[in-house]
């Protein structure tokens, strides 16, 4: 079989054309998507502190900051100074008393914006301490945020002789 120089010409031009095609066809790699901007990352907290107790309640308090472009919502807290820690705010009950009752759907601090954690206002509850804590004391608490992110913050502890408030629904804060 003789093949001449046209025949070859058009095999390898043929497979040129095929190899070429096939590049065509495949997709250059994705870039990494750049990694999701967590709710904790923008959120800080100043002038946090709690009070002191030898046991029974306390509460935590502080301004939390939001520096990024969307609101964050605080679901729970926890700490382990305490075995039960709840997110409180202060409604009327239906006699007009002010008193206090955990939140429903957390803290939304707004973006670009402040939230104010304060006696006898919005705080963080703490039932049934685990130990006293002492002024002087440094506790440790994390915020869990609606997308599953956590915020961690100390709080020193203070001798604080406010905060005698009245609490809605179970009151034996004790265990």
């Amino acid at each position: 079989m003789k093949i001449t120089t046209a025949t070859r010409f058009a095999v390898v031009a043929a497979a040129v054309v095929l190899t070429l095609t096939s590049c065509a066809g495949t997709a250059a790699p994705a870039a990494p998507a750049a990694p999701a901007t967590k709710q904790a990352d923008s959120l800080a907290i100043e002038g946090a502190w709690m009070k002191a107790a030898d046991g029974g309640m306390s509460a935590a308090f502080g301004v939390l900051e939001n520096t990024g472009d969307e609101d964050v919502t605080i679901v729970s807290a926890a700490t382990p100074a305490s075995a039960t820690v709840e997110l409180h705010e202060t409604v009327a009950n239906d006699a007009g008393e002010m008193v206090m009752q955990e939140t429903d759907g957390g803290y939304v601090v707004p973006a670009g914006d402040s939230f104010e954690l304060a006696p006898g206002a919005n705080h963080i509850m703490l039932m049934g301490l685990a130990n006293p804590v002492k002024a002087g004391d440094e506790v440790t608490f994390t915020l869990t945020l609606s997308d599953g992110s956590t915020f961690e913050f100390d709080a020193p502890a203070k001798d604080f002789s406010g905060g005698n408030e009245s609490y809605e629904g179970d009151t034996d804060m004790d265990n």
